[in-house]
């Protein structure tokens, strides 16, 4: 399977009318790949909350369309990343879009875990609630957002919906690197699964971006990581490994703590 990840710049000064063409054409010129991902909230940026509510789109605004669109010009499954949603009903959302390579919406997820703490998208914007996963032909993917990360139950309840590799797209700051990497091996070691974390570059609201997306395998190993800079990062892997990890070493049919909790929504 063929994955690339489109590490988008997002900077200050560039519209998100041109940004959207670019990455338009940024996801057609992936013909050939399996699978495409761009990073969260690429049009606005991930840090500037002030962006949010003027540029927050319905579900199939210009953003969807224009990756529909993209999608299926190139044939590919994508990961189009997450974009400012406005539900209809008022609130505002950190929805994810996966499309199918007909161009049609395979699955979208509402951020579950927003960042801020007490400012940001943490009060700007509505939590999601369900667990969301969408089967390719090859793999499941569960569906996870940028501050999902730091919250193992979330993955563990993705692996329990049956995924076999982890999608996470970010907007992740280049003062936490580090934890971006760490999470992102470890979610994949103690899942045994593969992730696929994809992130923006560039500066937007004052907050440099940390780059750096990155593909791990099962057993945590790093199979290529991008650099600081935009760039699309590609590698093939083999979902069988999942699979065959699992049952070489079988610790996730160790677990005892938390399998009365219910499981995801469908």
């Amino acid at each position: 399977m063929r994955a690339s990840l489109l590490q988008v710049a997002v900077n200050e000064g560039e519209s998100v009318e041109s940004r959207r063409l670019r990455v338009a054409a940024m996801v057609r010129d992936q013909a050939g790949a399996d699978l495409v991902v761009l990073p969260e909230l690429w049009t606005t940026g991930a840090f500037a909350y002030e962006e949010f509510a003027g540029e927050a789109e319905p579900l199939e605004g210009p953003t969807y369309e224009a990756m529909a669109k993209a999608a299926s010009e190139a044939g590919v499954w994508l990961h189009a990343g997450s974009v400012p949603e406005r539900d209809p009903a008022g609130p505002l959302y950190n929805t994810s879009l996966v499309f199918s390579p007909s161009g049609d919406l395979a699955a979208a997820y509402r951020k579950i875990h927003r960042f801020g703490f007490d400012k940001g998208e943490a009060v700007l914007m509505g939590a999601g609630d369900a667990l969301v996963t969408v089967r390719l032909p090859h793999t499941v993917l569960g569906v996870a957002t940028c501050y999902d990360l730091r919250f193992p139950e979330l993955f563990r309840g993705l692996v329990d919906a049956g995924a076999e590799t982890l999608v996470v797209p970010a907007g992740w700051p280049e003062r936490r690197r580090s934890h971006w990497t760490l999470l992102a091996r470890a979610r994949a070691v103690e899942n045994q699964a593969f992730v696929l974390a994809c992130g923006t570059v560039g500066t937007h609201a004052g907050v440099p971006q940390a780059g750096h997306s990155i593909v791990v395998d099962p057993w945590g190993e790093v199979l290529a990581e991008a650099g600081p800079g935009e760039e699309v990062l590609t590698v093939e892997f083999d979902p069988a490994t999942v699979a065959g990890t699992r049952e070489r070493f079988p610790a996730l049919k160790d677990r005892v703590l938390g399998l009365e909790r219910p499981g995801p929504r469908p």
